[in-house]
Parts: C-alpha cells; structure tokens; sequence
C-alpha cells in the first residue's frame, strides 16, 4: 500500500460520521479526551506498580506474583478505556494523525508495549527471579514512557 492510498484511507476515516460529529461538537472531543487520560492514569498507574517494583524501588518486600495479580486488571481497564476513547478521537482528526510523527510513534510503541507486557514481561515475572527482571522492569517502564510522551505530544503537532 503506498502513502497515496494510506492518505486515502485516513481521510475516510475522519469523514465517517463519528469523526464528524466529534469535530462538530464543541465540548464532545476534550470529554472524550477527559477519559482518555483517565485511561491512560489507569494503565499508567499499573505499569509504574509493576515495572518499580521489578525495578527494586518499592515494594520490595512484596512478591512479583502478588504485585502481578493486583495490577493486571488494572492494566487492561485502562487499556481497554485507551482505546475505547482513542478510537473515536482519532477519527476525529485522521488526517492530521497520519503527518504527525508523534501518532506513528505513540501506535508502534503502543503495541510494542502491549506485546512486551503481554509476551516478555508477564511470563517472566511468573518463571524467573533475579537480575533480570530489573532490566525487564526498566525496558517496560521506557517504552510506555515513549507511549505517554508521544500521545501528549501528538497534541502540539
């Protein structure tokens, strides 16, 4: 798919009646914004429990597991209201998003950090102890740093 097509497509999206409507309206996109950032207090609150504690800078005489188990659904409320929020705001301005270097960098680290929690960081609190984890913690902490500062940037682009 070349950009051409790509631009195409985004300028579809933001002319679907959601992205309309949304733009149309003069309170309906900073509230929707307003959850959005509650998700992302949410997610955020999660993932700064979990990778510290991986890190040894709280909690340290609390196990992984348990911190674990007390965070995970957290972690997936607020990223189920991330994107239950994001949707419709993106849709709102498509195609601003797609020449925003900030969006392209929140979307990849987004599922990165997704996929890391989910296929690196996750399985290894369960199976290993020691060093590693503080690594883990740090490499977790940092892309979803990268998520947050992209998203708020996104705004100044």
């Amino acid at each position: 798919m070349d950009s051409k097509e790509l631009i195409d497509i985004f300028y579809f999206l933001e002319d679907t009646f959601i992205g309309d409507y949304i733009r149309s309206s003069t309170w309906l996109f900073p509230v929707i914004e307003s959850f959005h950032l509650i998700g992302l207090g949410i997610l955020g609150g999660s993932v700064v429990l979990m990778d510290f504690k991986l890190m040894k800078l709280i909690f340290r005489n609390t196990s992984n597991i348990y911190i674990l188990e007390q965070t995970k659904n957290f972690f997936i409320v607020g990223l189920s209201l991330l994107i239950i929020t994001g949707v419709p705001l993106f849709l709102s301005e498509a195609v601003k998003c797609y020449y925003s270097r900030a969006f392209w960098i929140k979307i990849i680290s987004l599922v990165m950090g997704v996929l890391f929690v989910y296929f690196v960081r996750n399985p290894l609190i369960v199976k290993k102890e020691g060093t590693i984890l503080i690594l883990i913690g740090f490499v977790s902490f940092s892309i979803w740093t990268v998520v947050a500062a992209s998203g708020r940037w996104i705004g100044f682009s």
